[in-house]
């Protein structure tokens, strides 16, 4: 069973709200084994909801409505509703105060359901998806199974991946995924075991590169490694401004592991508060390979852990004493006495650069902590 997704709001249109509900829909339906065949985003007006509706009824065996189901008056789903099928049965919202519907328009069911995120998902959850898995007469649930690579470009990604790709089993999709920071390599299919043998092929011909697989996060990586090794954290940064531990603290339990941060945005504050050289920072200035060194090592030492991170650069838009935007040292001090300094050359612009920065800081650390066995 093929579903199409109408999502009515002019927030979505102007950019305002950005649509996350179909990223959610587009992963719960299709591990429901009802794939997503359709996504369209519509303004408050009833004509227009109608016409989106009824182009996603063609596409599709079942439509999902999301918004405008409200008491306001931009809130027009139902009117427009009402123009393709008179009757329909009354869905109970037990987090939210609008109800959602299901209705038959010609033989095809359809469900308008709130545009609120939670209200959404829970309805979804609740209703939509255990109705149409009853009705549906296809394919069962998809597995899914992902690889995340931080430090390699598509292109790069998909020549280790060529021999998988000439001999993918038979009923498993490879897709790549790009995002900001990071590349997601995915498996689909509906057999467990033939997704999951080229899942460990994939691993296997990637190798190293493995910033973290499946649901789990590359900060979520790091944190369990240093867990695994009975080691504790402390970071140091400059361009990413608190970035690399907001990353690190979004994981539960980071706690554990974690001790804390330095944000060392100015020269002065990396002599200051992380014991930087001073003649070093007069020389170089703060974006250079042994500056990153020493504040992870004053990182490590303010706070007593075994390890210690840091990151230094320039985030752009615009070159800082000569040094472009991109530039960037990446440091991990520890365990032990070991210390390692990488620096990438990154594009992109701003949040893009100081994003690239925190993954490339969380995959060095991973490195470090894999070779310390």
């Amino acid at each position: 069973m093929r579903v199409a997704v109408v999502a009515v709001g002019e927030e979505l249109l102007l950019g305002d709200v950005v649509n996350t509900n179909l990223a959610w829909l587009g992963a719960t339906l299709a591990a429901a084994g009802l794939p997503v065949v359709l996504g369209v985003e519509v303004g408050d007006d009833v004509d227009p909801i109608v016409a989106a509706v009824r182009t996603a009824l063609a596409a599709a065996d079942a439509v999902v409505v999301s918004g405008g189901l409200g008491p306001t008056s931009d809130d027009r789903t139902l009117l427009a509703l009402q123009q393709l099928a008179p009757h329909w049965t009354e869905l109970p919202n037990p987090v939210g105060t609008a109800p959602g519907v299901r209705l038959d328009v010609g033989g095809q069911p359809l469900f308008a359901v709130p545009g609120v995120p939670g209200e959404l998902r829970r309805m979804v959850t609740d209703h939509v998806v255990p109705w149409l898995r009853d009705r549906a007469d296809g394919p069962p649930a998809l597995v899914t199974r992902q690889l995340r690579v931080a430090t390699l470009g598509e292109p790069a990604v998909a020549a280790r991946l060529t021999p998988l790709e000439a001999d993918l089993p038979d009923g498993v999709r490879l897709a790549y995924l790009a995002g900001t920071a990071e590349i997601r390599v995915r498996l689909t299919g509906t057999d467990p075991a033939t997704v999951g043998a080229a899942w460990q092929r994939a691993a296997a011909l990637l190798g190293d590169v493995v910033a973290a697989a499946d649901d789990e996060t590359p900060a979520a990586r790091v944190l369990g490694l240093l867990a695994a090794r009975s080691t504790d954290l402390a970071v140091a940064e400059s361009l990413t401004g608190g970035l690399l531990a907001a990353t690190l603290v979004d994981v539960p339990g980071a706690s554990t592991v974690f001790r804390g941060g330095v944000v060392a945005y100015a020269t002065s504050a990396k002599h200051a508060l992380l014991g930087v050289d001073a003649d070093l920072l007069a020389r170089v200035g703060p974006v250079d390979a042994e500056v990153a060194r020493q504040m992870a090592l004053g990182a490590r030492t303010s706070f007593g852990t075994g390890v210690g991170v840091a990151t230094t650069g320039v985030a752009g838009p615009d070159p800082q004493d000569g040094v472009p935007p991109g530039t960037v040292h990446v440091a991990v001090v520890g365990p032990g006495e070991r210390s390692v300094v990488e620096s990438p050359s990154l594009g992109g612009d701003r949040p893009q650069i100081r994003a690239k920065t925190v993954a490339h800081a969380l995959d060095l650390l991973r490195r470090v902590l894999a070779a310390d066995r």
